[in-house]
């Protein structure tokens, strides 16, 4: 792949002065007991022992919420293998942050979700693979189920909003309705069925995961019909399958335009599959200020406005709808970020998506094989 495009050779220092962020992602840890083979984390993982420590996670909600940001996602990883997570918690609302923790359930029990809530936390994001336990097995590469469906009556038993999200892909499409059922049953306020993105280590996975364009509009349809019958009472997300739409996902509302996302070491990115776009020059906030990396940094002025895009995307009449679509995708796919990002219809490189696409096709009832994650749930320093 070819390095990123320096700064001044795309424009970002003319980049428009941007909105405050309103959102952080707070990478807790990229620890975790699944294996999931659809995991957008980096194939290279953070090492437990680099992690922040809850007063420095104190310290980046306070500088975040001095920026502009109400609301914060605290992830991973597994958060529940953060043993000091209650304090994180604690540092969050201290800032007037929203927080809601993003849980696989594994490890969460009646007096651990006692302490989260009575540090203030709002609200629980709760994973799941298949609505079949044998099936969610194959997928997480663990047994899980049953540790979901505990936390989902804990979690509602505490008053606490519930959403659940599934991640998308061959092994789970079919599943739709079941899924939805599922989300229903467990009481969530919220379903997000997301179709997978391909970065990190799902991209090592994508040919066992790509569904093939049958699949995507039976599940369309089933989750249009779900959405008239839950009018009012649920909210059911369907986030599109890029490579099979033929349609650039807007780019985080723009690069560096309304997120921010800190992983465990403090690395600081645009976005949470910006890791490998970035690089080692990727600020860090044990080294500058919030305020700073939002505002001056590389990392975020590089891709914002559109003195950066390729004549595709400057032509485009959706330049300030898709934004020239994932520039982490670009990259990965193409080895330029500045590139139009190839699951746009209108990309000189949209062949090379379409192809995959095609192969799915060809390989609809051929069984997924994957590689999963080797565990990473080792302990963080005391």
């Amino acid at each position: 792949m070819t390095a990123a495009p320096e700064q001044d050779a795309r424009g970002g220092r003319g980049a428009p002065e941007p909105d405050p962020p309103w959102a952080l992602l707070a990478e807790l840890t990229h620890g975790c007991p699944l294996r999931c083979a659809y995991c957008s984390n980096p194939v290279e993982l953070a090492g437990r022992s680099g992690e922040l420590t809850a007063a420095e996670w104190a310290d980046v909600f306070r500088q975040a919420a001095e920026l502009g940001v109400v609301q914060s996602h605290l992830s991973g990883g597994e958060p529940l293998l953060r043993r000091d997570l209650t304090e994180i918690v604690a540092g969050a609302v201290a800032a007037e942050i929203h927080t809601q923790l993003v849980t696989s359930g594994v490890g969460l029990h009646g007096k651990r979700l006692a302490a989260l809530v009575g540090a203030g936390l709002h609200s629980v994001q709760l994973s799941v693979q298949h609505a079949d336990p044998r099936a969610a097995l194959r997928i997480a590469g663990v047994r899980a189920f049953a540790a979901k469906e505990r936390a989902a009556r804990l979690i509602r038993a505490a008053g606490l909003p519930l959403g659940l999200n599934a991640v998308l892909h061959r092994a789970n499409l079919d599943a739709l309705d079941a899924l939805v059922e599922l989300g229903i049953s467990w009481g969530a306020d919220r379903i997000e069925l997301a179709n997978t993105q391909f970065y990190g280590w799902a991209l090592r996975n994508r040919d066992a995961l790509l569904p093939d364009r049958a699949q995507v509009a039976r599940a369309r349809e089933r989750v249009e019909r779900w959405r008239r019958r839950l009018e009012g009472r649920m909210e059911l997300v369907w986030v599109a399958p890029d490579y099979v739409d033929g349609i650039a996902k807007p780019c985080m509302g723009g690069w560096g335009a309304r997120s921010l996302t800190v992983t465990p070491d403090g690395t600081v990115l645009p976005c949470p599959a910006a890791a490998d776009l970035v690089g080692p020059a990727a600020p860090n906030v044990r080294r500058h200020q919030l305020a700073w990396i939002w505002r001056e940094s590389d990392a975020f002025t590089r891709y914002r406005g559109d003195a950066w895009m390729s004549d595709t995307c400057r032509g485009c009449a959706l330049r300030t709808v898709d934004f020239g679509g994932c520039r982490c995708q670009a990259y990965a796919l193409t080895g330029d970020a500045a590139r139009t990002d190839p699951a746009c219809h209108r990309s000189p490189d949209h062949a090379m998506v379409r192809a995959l696409v095609d192969g799915a096709d060809a390989t609809a009832q051929a069984p997924p094989d994957y590689v999963y994650r080797a565990h990473t749930t080792g302990p963080a320093p005391r």
